[in-house]
């Protein structure tokens, strides 16, 4: 009893000075970075009337001679003193056409060049590194635990919240539904995203995404030393239930960037946490229930908020390396299902079921006793009937 209690304050007390460094070392580091990454972008605002000259119009606006040649057609470097009236150009049309420009250029204008390019060439370097240690079925407890770690403090807390995966898919909704753009470093982003989704089941959510690991950080210091159950109690929620939310999660956020004009995850955005000076009161309360919740919920975010989770969930199912079970010397003992954090692996081991969001985080490769289970290419089998019928 004394040492059930001694491990309940362990987990408590480490979860406080973990969340705290967090803090204080994203803080510091996002003081190093600088710029505008997580930062709120104030919506576009034109000044115009129509007996300005283009001209003018630029200048007031701080638009480029090749902006306002594109926008208004001109021809000739004479045509920069007509009026707007006299461009025969509408002022909607300038007006879309500047706010698109425009919106453009303050995305590209927010993101760190030098360290956008070093954090996916050190994504690629860490994923590959991870993707060999599994294969070689050398993921313990404890290395588990020492990558996740490692992942969050590098990808998060030192490279900071941008560029993340989930911003890849909730930005470019956003966007789109506010400017009417599309930015297209963004969508060369989520193309490699899904690229290791692809080739390795869900790896940049389980391995390289800073506030996934963070969350399977947590969620792993409230489970005894074998990686097995959870000191506290943890909770399977089952996958009809999470999955709902998530669509309907989706779809709101669309629906709100679209009509309203809104970013719905913007206030409260997970991510932030690494960058903590933009962060409201509000935002705190729902980033701090989300990482009390990940002690007793496997990667709350990701299965029940997440809109990369959802296109990853999809994408997953065509992924070239996943979890394969070898049923002629499976024995059926579940182990696998017993020690697995979510309903994945029982959906994996059956096939009675759509299989749920897996994050190949290699448990059950490692609690199986007849090494049946392995990360490996090709197609799932089904097992035999019969097989985990209960006796």
């Amino acid at each position: 009893m004394e040492m059930s209690k001694y491990g309940r304050l362990k987990v408590v007390g480490f979860f406080v000075i973990m969340i705290a460094a967090v803090i204080l070392f994203s803080s510091f580091f996002a003081g190093l970075w600088g710029g505008k990454e997580g930062e709120s972008k104030e919506p576009v605002k034109i000044n115009m009337t129509a007996d300005m000259t283009v001209e003018e119009f630029g200048k007031v606006n701080n638009l480029s001679n090749e902006l306002l040649k594109e926008v208004f057609s001109l021809t000739d470097k004479k045509d920069l003193k007509k009026t707007i009236d006299q461009t025969g150009i509408s002022t909607e049309q300038v007006l879309a056409k500047v706010k698109k420009e425009k919106a453009l250029h303050e995305e590209f204008k927010s993101k760190n060049w030098f360290l956008i390019p070093l954090k996916f060439a050190l994504w690629i370097v860490f994923l590959v590194m991870v993707f060999v240690l599994i294969r070689k079925r050398a993921i313990t407890a404890r290395v588990r635990k020492i990558l996740y770690f490692a992942a969050f403090v590098l990808f998060g807390v030192i490279l900071g919240s941008d560029p993340s995966p989930m911003g890849t898919v909730k930005d470019a909704i956003v966007l789109l539904g506010t400017s009417g753009v599309i930015f297209p470093p963004r969508m060369i982003a989520l193309a490699v995203f899904l690229l290791t989704v692809f080739l390795a089941n869900r790896f940049i959510c389980s391995w390289g995404c800073q506030l996934g690991t963070f969350q399977d950080a947590i969620f792993r210091i409230n489970r005894r030393e074998k990686d097995r159950r959870g000191i506290f109690p943890q909770i399977k929620l089952p996958f009809a239930v999470t999955n709902t939310i998530r669509i309907i999660t989706f779809a709101a956020l669309a629906f709100i960037a679209f009509v309203w004009g809104l970013d719905m995850i913007g206030a409260v955005d997970p991510f932030k946490m690494f960058k903590p000076s933009v962060v409201a009161v509000y935002g705190w309360v729902f980033i701090g229930a989300l990482l009390i919740a990940s002690l007793f919920i496997y990667r709350p975010w990701c299965h029940l908020f997440c809109p990369f989770g959802l296109v990853a969930w999809i994408v997953e199912k065509m992924s070239v390396f996943k979890i394969q079970v070898n049923y002629d010397t499976c024995i059926a003992c579940e182990k696998c299902v017993q020690a697995c954090p979510s309903t994945v692996m029982e959906g994996i081991l059956k096939r009675d079921r759509i299989v749920p969001d897996c994050f190949s985080c290699a448990t059950c490769i490692e609690v199986c006793p007849t090494k049946s289970i392995s990360f490996k290419a090709g197609k799932r089998r089904m097992p035999p009937p019969d097989k985990y019928e209960k006796k």
